[in-house]
């Protein structure tokens, strides 16, 4: 018997399955990293988070010192909580210089692609004497939090670096996780490739709550990006207004809308590769059920030969499933519904399918686009709505490091023309002294 759950549109009680495990997947989740643990209960997070946030805010380096040591095994001071520019140098020269090359190929194509979607001014807008614009500005100092933990995702500083260096920003910080008592020294080498200088061993919401008040070593940040556990996704919440944030990450996942054209151990290996993220959603909508339990054979197939196949196993059996519905209209209605991470579309007419999307946070279209080409190269980030926020966020890019101005310029002619407007509008809303900042001009 496959792990993966087939759910027929045909049972009574589908549509409270489906809802079921929507919610479930909704309903946020971990995702690995040094700070989580599994002895706190996720209905502690807020207040253990809160008490987190309150320590660094009252005493600074001090408490970061002594959090980072106690959740990270760690031996750190406030004069070695951030790394040096020696230290930063010598991973680089050290680091394998094939993955480097790698990785260089990689950064090539997220410039590439941040560039070519980088928000640009349209040309003034002129009416008479009045000139009305837009400016572009970036943000001046970013925090990006690369988690460590279980693994270390190198993709992680590349999808949040560069995006932030196209945009203009002056100052990007680093933050990760000292597992084992340091950072991955990857992260490190990836820093220096991109001429981030600034880089501090604290994870979790510790580092958060660092970037967001700053302390007497690290000065505050105007905004804090990156996947994290759920402890990271906590702080990130509270401490928004305080701070500028991507969005509250949950569990990677992944919906795809297939049918039988498309070659069923093709499905099972993307529904596996989100599933191994442990946790990790997975869902397959097809019109075919032949379709489906050929899928769910694969995915069986291919689980005992994978690495990681005791969590991956652990993911199938709660948060996936293949769910088969009447027609390809109706699994791109449930796609919507779940408003999913990245969205695969493997169809005898992915362009029709692709018309009927308004929410996913990437879209992978064709049967020759796999997920991890968006996880690591092709260019778009992997920062990506989870959890059915991709009905109002969008994915991570360089347009997030940077923010609008409107602006307006009148002549005194122009002024002239529209005063007596802004005077009634000004007097009918009972606010005269707004009438007379326009009408003392006149007099």
């Amino acid at each position: 018997m496959s792990s993966l759950r087939i759910l027929s549109s045909q049972a009574a009680d589908f549509l409270e399955q489906v809802e079921s495990l929507r919610s479930r997947l909704h309903g946020g989740g971990v995702v690995s990293d040094s700070n989580s643990s599994k002895s706190e209960s996720p209905h502690n997070v807020p207040s253990l988070v809160a008490d987190i946030l309150g320590q660094v805010k009252s005493e600074g380096d001090e408490a970061v010192v002594r959090l980072v040591n106690r959740l990270d095994n760690a031996h750190l001071t406030p004069a070695t909580l951030r790394v040096s520019s020696a230290e930063i140098a010598r991973a680089h020269a050290e680091a394998d210089q094939e993955f480097l090359a790698l990785m260089r190929r990689a950064i090539r194509n997220i410039r590439e692609y941040q560039q070519h979607i980088l928000v640009q001014a349209p040309p003034l807008l002129i009416r008479g004497g009045r000139s009305l614009g837009v400016r572009y500005t970036p943000i001046d100092r970013v925090a990006v939090y690369v988690p460590g933990g279980k693994a270390l995702y190198p993709s992680t500083v590349l999808m949040t670096v560069v995006p932030a260096l196209v945009a203009g920003v002056k100052e990007v910080v680093m933050f990760s996780p000292p597992t084992g008592g340091d950072i991955n020294p990857m992260a490190l080498a990836l820093a220096a490739e991109l001429g981030v200088d600034e880089v501090y061993r604290i994870g979790g919401a510790v580092a958060i709550a660092a970037a967001s008040y700053g302390t007497e070593s690290i000065r505050k940040v105007d905004k804090v990006v990156g996947p994290g556990n759920a402890f990271v996704a906590e702080a990130k919440r509270q401490l928004f207004g305080r701070v500028g944030i991507d969005s509250i990450a949950g569990p990677s996942e992944v919906f795809i809308v297939a049918d039988d054209s498309t070659d069923p151990r093709w499905v099972a290996a993307d529904l596996l590769a989100q599933a191994e993220h442990d946790p990790g959603s997975a869902v397959l909508a097809t019109n075919s059920e032949p379709f489906a339990r050929a899928v769910a054979s694969a995915v069986e197939e291919q689980l005992s030969t994978l690495d990681r196949h005791l969590p991956i196993r652990r993911s199938l059996e709660s948060y996936c499933a293949a769910l088969v519905v009447p027609t390809l209209s109706d699994a791109c209605d449930l796609a919507n519904q779940f408003a999913t991470e990245h969205l695969q579309l493997m169809t005898q007419d992915d362009n029709d399918c692709l018309a009927r999307i308004r929410h996913a946070g990437a879209i992978f279209v064709g049967s020759q686009t796999p997920v991890p080409l968006g996880d690591y190269y092709a260019g778009p980030s992997h920062v990506l709505p989870t959890g059915g926020t991709a009905k109002f966020f969008g994915p991570l890019s360089c347009n997030d490091f940077r923010k609008a101005s409107s602006w307006v310029a009148y002549s005194a002619e122009a002024l002239a023309e529209d005063m007596s407007d802004v005077d009634a509008f000004a007097r009918h809303e009972g606010l005269s002294a707004h009438a007379e900042a326009a009408t003392i001009r006149s007099r």
